[in-house]
This record gives structure tokens, C-alpha cells and sequence, in this order.
């Protein structure tokens, strides 16, 4: 990863159960809601690094509304996470709980993904639940922060072509 990447997304463990991820784009609020919610834009951005696909987006998006990603990569390895919308609030909020197929994680996380926009710029604040400080911990020692970092490093190369 490079530096320059590294430097625009922000993580950090908060209390014992908690993982904020912050990172600002220049485009509007409701821009940014819509790369989180349509499944055609969604599988353009969210592949995480190079070699993995979005091979199924399916997005139900009401309260009580299902969501599937599954994703391949250019090796064979495949990975599928799933959950449930609990809160919507178009433009501005999406909380959902998160449930990997083969989790490295044990439990499930619940996922708040907060958006504000000052002066044409939106931060987006995900908030990660989890069960236990040790499903958190895990999650740290992952991979996830690359995978994250490069698809928003995607995400902000498509919403400035746009």
C-alpha cells in the first residue's frame, strides 16, 4: 500500500468492541450514498485489492432488507458476507449488521456508515460493532485495512470521473 493511501483513511480501535474507519471525498452526500447502495455502482469500488471481483451485489434496501457481496479472486479464493438493513436514512445514514460466510471474526458485526458533507466534501464514518474485543482485535490484524483503503482509493477515482 502506498503512503498516500494510507494517509487518507483513518482507523481506530475505540473502546473494547468498536472499529471507526474515516475517510473525506469531494462529492456530495448523496453521491456517496448511492455508491453504497445501488448495486451497479457498488461492484465497481467495493473489490478490495487488485485481483477481486464483485461476482454478486444484491441489495434489498429497506429496513429489515437483506444485502449479499460475494467475491472472487483471480486465484480461485472466494469470500461472501451478508446482513440485514436496521436503520436508513437516505443521504445520510445506513446501519446494518454484517456476517461473513467463512468469518475470521466469531459473532456478528453491526455496521454504521455515518455521512456528513461540509463545502462539498463528505467524510464517511463507518462505525464497526463487534461481539467481543478479541473479533475486534482480529479484524485489526487483518488484511481488511488494505482492502478498505484501495477500494475508497477506487470509489474516489469513480466519483471524480463523474
Amino acid at each position: 500500500m502506498d503512503t498516500n493511501t494510507a494517509s487518507k483513511l483513518k482507523l481506530a480501535a475505540s473502546g473494547d468492541h468498536v472499529l471507526v474507519m474515516t475517510r473525506e471525498f469531494k462529492a456530495p452526500r448523496e453521491m456517496i450514498f448511492e455508491a453504497w447502495t445501488k448495486p451497479d455502482l457498488l461492484r465497481r469500488w467495493l473489490v478490495g485489492p487488485v485481483g477481486w471481483t464483485m461476482t454478486i451485489c444484491e441489495i434489498d434496501l429497506r429496513v429489515g432488507g437483506t444485502y449479499r457481496y460475494e467475491w472472487q479472486h483471480e486465484n480461485g479464493q472466494q469470500m461472501g458476507v451478508r446482513g440485514i438493513y436496521q436503520e436508513i436514512v437516505p443521504g445520510e445514514r445506513l446501519v446494518a449488521s454484517e456476517e461473513f460466510d467463512d468469518s475470521w471474526y466469531p459473532g456478528v458485526a453491526i455496521t454504521s456508515t455515518i455521512l456528513t458533507e461540509s463545502s462539498g466534501v463528505t467524510t464517511v464514518e463507518t462505525i464497526v460493532t463487534y461481539d467481543t474485543v478479541e473479533a475486534r482485535d482480529g479484524v485489526l490484524r487483518s488484511p481488511m485495512e488494505s482492502g478498505v483503503a484501495a477500494s475508497y482509493d477506487r470509489l474516489e477515482r469513480i466519483l471524480a470521473a463523474t
